[in-house]
Protein backbone atom coordinates (compact mmCIF):
# COMPACT_ATOMS: atom_id res chain seq x y z
CA UNK A 1 0.00 0.00 0.00
CA UNK A 2 0.96 3.72 -0.85
CA UNK A 3 3.54 1.86 -3.73
CA UNK A 4 3.02 2.97 -7.47
CA UNK A 5 2.95 0.17 -9.88
CA UNK A 6 6.30 0.84 -11.91
CA UNK A 7 3.96 0.24 -15.17
CA UNK A 8 1.81 2.85 -14.56
CA UNK A 9 3.99 6.86 -15.43
CA UNK A 10 3.06 9.99 -14.49
CA UNK A 11 1.52 11.98 -16.97
CA UNK A 12 3.77 14.44 -19.36
CA UNK A 13 3.27 17.98 -18.92
CA UNK A 14 6.21 18.21 -22.13
CA UNK A 15 7.91 15.93 -24.35
CA UNK A 16 11.21 14.20 -22.98
CA UNK A 17 13.86 16.32 -23.44
CA UNK A 18 15.80 13.98 -25.83
CA UNK A 19 12.87 14.65 -28.35
CA UNK A 20 13.24 18.13 -28.69
CA UNK A 21 16.33 17.97 -30.76
CA UNK A 22 15.06 15.54 -33.22
CA UNK A 23 12.71 18.17 -34.95
CA UNK A 24 11.40 17.55 -38.47
CA UNK A 25 12.90 20.79 -40.32
CA UNK A 26 10.45 22.18 -43.24
CA UNK A 27 12.81 24.43 -45.30
CA UNK A 28 10.21 26.15 -47.02
CA UNK A 29 8.20 27.03 -43.94
CA UNK A 30 10.98 28.57 -41.73
CA UNK A 31 12.36 30.39 -44.91
CA UNK A 32 8.69 31.89 -45.43
CA UNK A 33 8.30 32.49 -41.49
CA UNK A 34 11.95 34.31 -41.69
CA UNK A 35 11.02 36.30 -44.73
CA UNK A 36 7.53 37.40 -42.45
CA UNK A 37 10.38 38.30 -39.71
CA UNK A 38 12.56 40.75 -41.58
CA UNK A 39 11.01 43.70 -40.04
CA UNK A 40 12.09 42.89 -36.58
CA UNK A 41 15.17 41.81 -37.96
CA UNK A 42 15.99 44.98 -39.02
CA UNK A 43 14.29 46.71 -36.09
CA UNK A 44 16.74 44.24 -33.97
CA UNK A 45 19.70 45.42 -35.93
CA UNK A 46 19.05 49.16 -36.22
CA UNK A 47 18.57 48.93 -32.13
CA UNK A 48 21.92 47.30 -31.72
CA UNK A 49 23.94 49.72 -34.32
CA UNK A 50 22.23 52.73 -32.85
CA UNK A 51 23.13 51.37 -28.77
CA UNK A 52 27.01 50.39 -29.95
CA UNK A 53 27.66 53.89 -30.11
CA UNK A 54 25.60 56.14 -28.08
CA UNK A 55 26.91 58.18 -25.39
CA UNK A 56 30.10 58.41 -27.00
CA UNK A 57 32.61 60.85 -28.55
CA UNK A 58 33.02 59.99 -31.58
CA UNK A 59 29.81 58.19 -32.38
CA UNK A 60 29.50 55.82 -35.93
CA UNK A 61 33.57 57.14 -36.26
CA UNK A 62 34.37 54.08 -33.82
CA UNK A 63 32.87 51.82 -36.97
CA UNK A 64 36.32 53.05 -39.07
CA UNK A 65 38.66 52.72 -35.94
CA UNK A 66 39.59 49.85 -36.62
CA UNK A 67 40.03 48.51 -39.97
CA UNK A 68 41.76 52.24 -39.76
CA UNK A 69 44.53 51.44 -37.58
CA UNK A 70 45.14 47.76 -38.61
CA UNK A 71 45.78 49.30 -41.78
CA UNK A 72 48.33 51.09 -39.90
CA UNK A 73 49.81 48.53 -38.55
CA UNK A 74 50.08 46.63 -41.18
CA UNK A 75 51.83 49.14 -43.06
CA UNK A 76 54.26 50.13 -40.41
CA UNK A 77 55.53 46.50 -39.23
CA UNK A 78 54.14 44.23 -41.97
CA UNK A 79 54.69 45.33 -44.73
CA UNK A 80 58.42 46.47 -43.66
CA UNK A 81 59.67 43.05 -42.31
CA UNK A 82 57.75 40.96 -45.07
CA UNK A 83 57.63 43.35 -47.82
CA UNK A 84 54.37 42.31 -49.69
CA UNK A 85 54.18 42.23 -53.55
CA UNK A 86 51.01 44.60 -53.91
CA UNK A 87 52.29 44.11 -57.88
CA UNK A 88 52.01 47.71 -58.46
CA UNK A 89 48.90 48.01 -55.96
CA UNK A 90 49.53 50.87 -52.82
CA UNK A 91 49.96 48.69 -49.83
CA UNK A 92 47.48 50.84 -48.50
CA UNK A 93 45.16 50.21 -50.67
CA UNK A 94 45.89 46.84 -50.80
CA UNK A 95 45.65 45.53 -47.48
CA UNK A 96 42.30 47.85 -46.49
CA UNK A 97 40.21 45.56 -49.10
CA UNK A 98 41.67 42.06 -47.08
CA UNK A 99 40.27 44.10 -44.05
CA UNK A 100 36.64 45.05 -45.10
CA UNK A 101 36.22 41.55 -45.08
CA UNK A 102 37.59 40.64 -42.30
CA UNK A 103 35.85 43.25 -40.26
CA UNK A 104 32.60 42.69 -41.66
CA UNK A 105 33.32 38.54 -40.70
CA UNK A 106 34.60 39.58 -37.55
CA UNK A 107 31.83 41.95 -36.35
CA UNK A 108 29.18 39.69 -37.14
CA UNK A 109 30.86 36.50 -35.51
CA UNK A 110 31.66 38.39 -32.71
CA UNK A 111 27.81 39.53 -31.71
CA UNK A 112 25.89 36.85 -33.38
CA UNK A 113 27.85 34.19 -32.62
CA UNK A 114 26.40 35.26 -28.77
CA UNK A 115 23.38 37.06 -29.50
CA UNK A 116 21.09 34.52 -28.15
CA UNK A 117 22.99 34.27 -24.87
CA UNK A 118 22.73 38.44 -24.69
CA UNK A 119 19.32 38.42 -25.45
CA UNK A 120 17.60 35.40 -23.68
CA UNK A 121 15.51 38.00 -21.64
CA UNK A 122 13.77 38.78 -25.50
CA UNK A 123 13.73 35.20 -26.42
CA UNK A 124 11.12 34.29 -24.43
CA UNK A 125 8.73 37.28 -24.76
CA UNK A 126 9.11 37.55 -28.88
CA UNK A 127 7.26 35.07 -30.91
CA UNK A 128 9.55 34.90 -33.96
CA UNK A 129 11.53 32.83 -35.51
CA UNK A 130 15.12 32.75 -33.21
CA UNK A 131 17.37 33.07 -36.64
CA UNK A 132 16.20 36.39 -36.85
CA UNK A 133 18.53 37.16 -33.68
CA UNK A 134 22.06 36.07 -35.18
CA UNK A 135 21.08 37.41 -38.61
CA UNK A 136 20.55 40.40 -37.43
CA UNK A 137 24.19 40.36 -36.68
CA UNK A 138 24.70 41.04 -40.32
CA UNK A 139 22.89 44.23 -40.14
CA UNK A 140 24.79 45.69 -38.34
CA UNK A 141 28.08 44.50 -39.78
CA UNK A 142 26.51 45.74 -43.13
CA UNK A 143 26.74 49.49 -41.76
CA UNK A 144 29.65 49.52 -40.53
CA UNK A 145 30.52 48.16 -43.77
CA UNK A 146 29.49 50.78 -45.65
CA UNK A 147 31.33 53.23 -43.64
CA UNK A 148 34.52 51.59 -44.25
CA UNK A 149 34.03 51.47 -48.10
CA UNK A 150 33.70 55.35 -47.72
CA UNK A 151 37.35 55.33 -46.35
CA UNK A 152 38.27 53.09 -49.62
CA UNK A 153 37.01 55.65 -51.48
CA UNK A 154 39.38 58.36 -50.13
CA UNK A 155 42.10 55.99 -49.95
CA UNK A 156 42.12 55.91 -53.49
CA UNK A 157 41.89 59.47 -53.89
CA UNK A 158 44.14 59.93 -51.55
CA UNK A 159 46.96 57.75 -53.64
CA UNK A 160 45.59 58.82 -56.83
CA UNK A 161 45.38 54.56 -57.60
CA UNK A 162 41.78 54.32 -59.71
CA UNK A 163 39.80 51.17 -59.65
CA UNK A 164 39.25 49.13 -62.59
CA UNK A 165 35.79 48.57 -64.30
CA UNK A 166 36.40 44.79 -63.18
CA UNK A 167 34.85 45.47 -60.35
CA UNK A 168 31.22 45.12 -61.82
CA UNK A 169 31.83 41.64 -59.79
CA UNK A 170 32.11 42.82 -56.10
CA UNK A 171 28.52 42.10 -55.97
CA UNK A 172 29.06 38.25 -56.62
CA UNK A 173 31.87 38.25 -53.86
CA UNK A 174 29.72 40.08 -51.67
CA UNK A 175 27.39 37.71 -51.71
CA UNK A 176 29.80 34.70 -51.00
CA UNK A 177 30.76 36.97 -48.03
CA UNK A 178 27.43 37.29 -46.71
CA UNK A 179 26.43 33.95 -47.12
CA UNK A 180 29.53 32.57 -45.28
CA UNK A 181 29.20 34.85 -42.34
CA UNK A 182 25.48 34.36 -41.89
CA UNK A 183 25.68 30.47 -41.80
CA UNK A 184 29.11 30.81 -39.32
CA UNK A 185 26.95 33.05 -37.10
CA UNK A 186 23.80 30.83 -37.33
CA UNK A 187 25.50 27.52 -36.38
CA UNK A 188 28.05 29.67 -33.36
CA UNK A 189 24.74 30.96 -32.16
CA UNK A 190 22.71 27.94 -31.05
CA UNK A 191 25.96 26.05 -29.85
CA UNK A 192 26.77 28.96 -27.35
CA UNK A 193 23.64 28.38 -25.76
CA UNK A 194 23.89 24.86 -24.93
CA UNK A 195 28.28 24.84 -25.02
CA UNK A 196 29.11 28.33 -23.12
CA UNK A 197 32.87 27.59 -23.65
CA UNK A 198 32.48 28.12 -27.32
CA UNK A 199 31.72 31.83 -26.87
CA UNK A 200 34.89 32.24 -24.28
CA UNK A 201 36.72 31.17 -27.41
CA UNK A 202 35.27 33.09 -29.84
CA UNK A 203 37.34 36.04 -29.41
CA UNK A 204 40.57 33.95 -29.38
CA UNK A 205 39.79 32.06 -32.61
CA UNK A 206 38.67 35.50 -34.39
CA UNK A 207 42.94 36.89 -33.35
CA UNK A 208 43.65 33.22 -35.08
CA UNK A 209 41.41 33.40 -37.78
CA UNK A 210 43.11 36.98 -38.77
CA UNK A 211 46.28 35.07 -39.23
CA UNK A 212 44.44 32.35 -41.52
CA UNK A 213 43.24 34.53 -43.66
CA UNK A 214 45.56 36.27 -46.26
CA UNK A 215 44.62 39.83 -45.37
CA UNK A 216 48.03 41.42 -44.68
CA UNK A 217 50.03 39.06 -47.16
CA UNK A 218 49.81 38.07 -50.49
CA UNK A 219 47.94 34.25 -51.49
CA UNK A 220 51.07 33.58 -53.36
CA UNK A 221 52.52 32.89 -49.86
CA UNK A 222 50.31 29.74 -50.06
CA UNK A 223 51.73 26.65 -52.18
CA UNK A 224 49.62 26.98 -55.51
CA UNK A 225 48.50 23.53 -55.44
CA UNK A 226 47.02 23.83 -51.59
CA UNK A 227 44.86 27.79 -52.90
CA UNK A 228 41.81 25.87 -53.66
CA UNK A 229 41.99 23.77 -50.28
CA UNK A 230 43.07 27.39 -48.31
CA UNK A 231 40.16 28.73 -50.12
CA UNK A 232 37.51 26.18 -49.61
CA UNK A 233 38.45 25.75 -45.82
CA UNK A 234 38.20 29.43 -45.11
CA UNK A 235 35.90 31.42 -48.33
CA UNK A 236 37.29 34.78 -47.28
CA UNK A 237 40.22 34.11 -49.19
CA UNK A 238 38.58 33.74 -52.79
CA UNK A 239 36.46 36.93 -52.14
CA UNK A 240 39.67 38.97 -50.80
CA UNK A 241 41.70 37.74 -53.56
CA UNK A 242 38.83 38.59 -55.76
CA UNK A 243 38.47 41.86 -54.82
CA UNK A 244 42.03 42.58 -55.35
CA UNK A 245 42.26 40.92 -58.45
CA UNK A 246 39.28 43.01 -59.87
CA UNK A 247 39.57 46.26 -58.25
CA UNK A 248 43.42 46.82 -58.32
CA UNK A 249 43.87 45.23 -61.33
CA UNK A 250 41.56 44.99 -63.64
CA UNK A 251 41.32 41.63 -64.20
CA UNK A 252 38.18 38.52 -63.70
CA UNK A 253 37.92 36.76 -60.45
CA UNK A 254 40.58 34.21 -59.67
CA UNK A 255 37.58 31.27 -60.40
CA UNK A 256 39.83 28.31 -59.15
CA UNK A 257 39.42 30.62 -55.60
CA UNK A 258 36.43 31.99 -55.76
CA UNK A 259 34.28 28.74 -57.24
CA UNK A 260 35.59 26.46 -54.26
CA UNK A 261 34.78 29.10 -51.66
CA UNK A 262 31.52 30.14 -52.80
CA UNK A 263 30.82 26.20 -52.66
CA UNK A 264 31.94 26.14 -49.19
CA UNK A 265 30.07 29.19 -48.22
CA UNK A 266 26.84 27.61 -49.35
CA UNK A 267 27.73 24.95 -47.10
CA UNK A 268 28.44 26.90 -44.25
CA UNK A 269 25.29 28.49 -44.68
CA UNK A 270 22.74 25.85 -45.06
CA UNK A 271 24.67 23.72 -42.54
CA UNK A 272 24.80 26.71 -40.45
CA UNK A 273 20.93 27.11 -41.01
CA UNK A 274 20.13 23.36 -40.42
CA UNK A 275 21.78 22.97 -37.11
CA UNK A 276 20.12 26.18 -35.94
CA UNK A 277 16.40 24.91 -36.45
CA UNK A 278 17.96 21.60 -35.39
CA UNK A 279 18.43 23.02 -32.00
CA UNK A 280 15.98 25.49 -31.79
CA UNK A 281 13.58 23.98 -29.87
CA UNK A 282 15.99 23.98 -26.46
CA UNK A 283 16.62 27.23 -26.86
CA UNK A 284 14.40 29.04 -24.24
CA UNK A 285 15.08 26.26 -22.38
CA UNK A 286 19.25 26.56 -21.94
CA UNK A 287 19.79 30.40 -22.89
Amino acid sequence: MGQTDPMVRPPLDEPPAELRYRRRIAPLRSLRELWHARELMWALGEREFQARYAQTWLGIGWALITPILLMLVFMVFVNRVVSVNTHGAPYSVWVYLGLLPWTFFSSTVSRGGQILVFESSVLNKVRCPREVFPLSSLIVAGYDFALSVFVLGLLFLITGYEPHTAAIWVPLLLLIQVAFCAGVALGLSVLVVFVRDIGQAIPLMLQLGLFATPVAYDISAIPEKWQPVYAALNPLVGVIQGYRDTMLYGLHPPWRLVIPSAIAACVYLVGGYLLFKRLEPGIADVA
